[in-house]
C-alpha cells in the first residue's frame, strides 16, 4: 500500500519566511549562492548556510546536498542544483532536482517542505513549464514522512500561473510512464 501523495500548496511568499521543517534553494552546482532564491536565503538565513553549502560543492546537476537553515524559522536547506555552470535548466533537470529534494526530504524526516520554481530566473525556463515538471514529480511521489509541499513564488502572475497547473496536475494526475524526466517508475 503506497502513502497518499502529499498536500500541495502555492503561496506567493518569501521562502526564507516560511516556517517549514527544510527550504529548497534552486542551486548552481557549485552551490555558491548569488540572488534569487538563493540570496534571499542567505540574506536572512546568515553566511554560514552558504559556507556551509560551498564546503560540500561541487556536486553533480541534478542532485542535492543540505546544511542548516542558520537564522532562518526552517531546520535545514536543501541545496539542489538545477543549474550548471552554463546558467541553463531544462525539463530532464527540474523533474530530477525536485525528485531528489523531495526524496532528501523523506530521509531527513520531514514533514513539511518549500520548493521554490526551479529553472526559471536565471534558469530562463517558463513559469507554466517548471510548474507543470514540478507538479508532476509531487503528486506522483510517494512520501515515506512528507506530509505537504508548499511552492513558494514570487508575484501574483507567477502564484497564478503555478496554482492553476498544480490544480490540473492534482484533478488529472499524469500516468506513470518511462522515458527522461521520469524517475519513479517502480511500482513497490
Amino acid at each position: 500500500m503506497h502513502a497518499d501523495p502529499p498536500q500541495l500548496a502555492v503561496r506567493d511568499v518569501d521562502i526564507a519566511t516560511l516556517a517549514v521543517d527544510a527550504v529548497t534553494n534552486a542551486a548552481n552546482d557549485h552551490l555558491w549562492m548569488g540572488s534569487g532564491v538563493a540570496g534571499a536565503l542567505k540574506a536572512a538565513g546568515g553566511d554560514e548556510i552558504e559556507r556551509d553549502a560551498i564546503s560540500k560543492g561541487p556536486i553533480p546537476v541534478g542532485t542535492a546536498v543540505v546544511t542548516s537553515a542558520g537564522r532562518l524559522p526552517a531546520r535545514w536547506v536543501i541545496h539542489a542544483a538545477v543549474l550548471g555552470q552554463d546558467l541553463r535548466s531544462d525539463e530532464e533537470l527540474v523533474r530530477r532536482t525536485t525528485k531528489e529534494a523531495l526524496e532528501i526530504a523523506d530521509r531527513l524526516g520531514c514533514a513539511t517542505l518549500a520548493l521554490p520554481a526551479f529553472g526559471t530566473g536565471t534558469g530562463g525556463l517558463a513559469i507554466a513549464d517548471s510548474a507543470r515538471w514540478m507538479a508532476e514529480v509531487a503528486v506522483r511521489h510517494e512520501p515515506k514522512t512528507l506530509v505537504s509541499i508548499t511552492f513558494a513564488v514570487r508575484g501574483e502572475a507567477a502564484r497564478a500561473a503555478f496554482a492553476a497547473v498544480v490544480d490540473e496536475v492534482v484533478a488529472a494526475p499524469p500516468p506513470r510512464r518511462e522515458g527522461a524526466g521520469y524517475f519513479d517508475l517502480h511500482e513497490d
